[in-house]
């Protein structure tokens, strides 16, 4: 079906190929709502500022509600040789209402068209994302304050370093995720200028009230230029390249579900909301959901780096080469949310081991440089001096294969004469946690402290489509 919308300048319809390269209505759909939201600001400004009559304002308005509904009920047909939304909605608004249909367009271009459309979507998007985060942080911050004196091995290298608590974990991932959440609401500010009104690349010569139309959408301003207006999607590329730290950020906590959930771990538990069986193996408990929010990191940052490598050699102003910034987009900030969604399931359902925790804290002498602070803090000796004392201990425990608080004062005298009974004041792995107040340190206390702090700034905080 040739496409009779702009089919003046052409005597005969695409070819096959053409068309098959050409529509985009197998993806663009879903910018119906959109679509649909900014034909009626147009019409209504293009009404009151008497370029249409009252009238034909009406009759647009109710035949795109009729559209809105058709779509919703899921009866509206997309019709392939219309290419896109804005067609298939301007064609079915024509069949309905008839020549007032055909005014619609007037001071408006598909290029101002799909530009506002695409700003819209992803506006949209960045608000739900915003909700979303804000949820798995609540969620996560609730789950450290329950947690706060849990002890657990914190790890260098993957290698026991020394002992912290969950709950001091868990805040690290949620201060990651309040930069992601502060990124998004940085980008939100940045696109929120609205297109319309650009046209083509030049503006109009209608008498258009651009600042009428940014205002009914929900836009700060209209644009300032005409041609940058229609030319760029620098603000979809910031929400991707947003989305992909993000979706990082996602992805290492993922990891550590994973190594902990494991056998060999076992440090937290996940039901089965959120695992899967074997086919042949009865024993497994596999924690496919981490896995596959670890897997859309890629997925994500591939949306980004495709649609900057479609926008980075286009010359000013629209090319068609940006029909293909929409799947990205879509795909890269849907993935997004599929993740976080899962982020925050796992993380309800999540329960530490506290016992496993505990006896995982005090291995590979994580409490070693509590040793060497209580050679400097009680014998003045240098901290490189404490170091090399307390390596010569450590070394004595590995040959024993036993703990640093169970190797002998006689063995820790043997390197240091002045080291006394206090020092096993500070060797085990509660005093050690316990011990660590300065500023942002793991201590129980500074963590209770840090989750009211996050509960009061995240009520304080809602998310963007809550505000008032």
């Amino acid at each position: 079906m040739s496409n009779r919308m702009w089919g003046g300048r052409f005597a005969t319809g695409p070819d096959a190929i053409m068309e098959e390269i050409n529509a985009s209505i197998g993806f663009d759909q879903k910018l119906w709502r959109q679509d649909i939201a900014g034909s009626k600001a147009h019409s209504a400004m293009l009404a009151e500022t008497g370029i249409i009559t009252g009238a034909d304002r009406d009759a647009i308005h109710a035949g795109l509600d009729e559209i809105a509904a058709e779509i919703e009920a899921g009866t509206f047909v997309f019709e392939r040789g219309l290419e896109d939304i804005h067609m298939n909605i301007e064609a079915k608004l024509a069949e309905k209402i008839g020549a007032a249909a055909g005014r619609l367009h007037t001071a408006r271009s598909r290029n101002d068209q799909v530009a506002l459309d695409v700003k819209l979507w992803v506006r949209d998007t960045l608000d739900h994302l915003d909700s979303q985060f804000h949820d798995l942080m609540s969620v996560t911050v609730a789950k450290a304050a329950e947690h706060a004196g849990v002890v657990m091995p914190g790890f260098t290298h993957l290698q026991s370093a020394q002992p912290v608590t969950f709950g001091h974990h868990l805040l690290a991932h949620v201060e990651m995720w309040a930069r992601d959440r502060a990124r998004f609401k940085d980008a939100r500010a940045r696109l929120n200028e609205c297109p319309l009104g650009a046209a083509a690349l030049a503006g109009t010569s209608f008498p258009i009230d651009r600042a009428m139309t940014a205002q009914a959408l929900g836009f700060d301003r209209p644009t300032a230029n005409s041609m940058d207006s229609v030319a760029d999607r620098d603000y979809a590329l910031e929400a991707l390249a947003a989305a992909s730290i993000a979706a990082m950020h996602l992805s290492r906590l993922a990891e550590e579900i994973v190594i902990w959930t494991s056998a060999q771990f076992r440090f937290v538990k996940l039901s089965d909301k959120f695992t899967t069986g074997s086919s042949i193996m009865p024993q497994k408990r596999n924690p496919d959901a981490a896995e596959l929010v670890r897997a859309k990191t890629g997925r994500i940052a591939g949306s980004f780096n495709a649609l900057l490598m479609v926008m980075k050699g286009l010359p000013l102003t629209y090319q068609k080469d940006m029909q293909e910034d929409k799947e990205q987009i879509f795909d890269g900030l849907e993935s997004l949310s599929l993740a976080l969604a899962a982020t925050t399931g796992m993380m309800r359902d999540l329960e530490p081991e506290a016992v496993i925790l505990r006896r995982a804290a005090g291995s590979g002498f994580s409490t070693a440089t509590d040793l060497a602070d209580w050679l400097v803090r009680e014998l003045g000796i240098p901290f490189r001096e404490a170091h090399h004392v307390t390596g010569r201990i450590v070394a004595i425990a590995a040959d024993r294969d036993t703990t640093l608080d169970k190797v002998t004062l006689a063995e820790m005298q043997s390197v240091h004469a002045g080291i006394t009974e206090e020092v096993y004041s500070v060797l085990s792995v509660s005093r050690s946690v316990g011990s660590r107040v300065s500023y942002g340190g793991t201590a129980p206390k500074n963590v209770r402290s840090q989750a009211k702090r996050w509960q009061a700034r995240l009520a304080k905080e809602k998310p963007i489509a809550e505000r008032d």
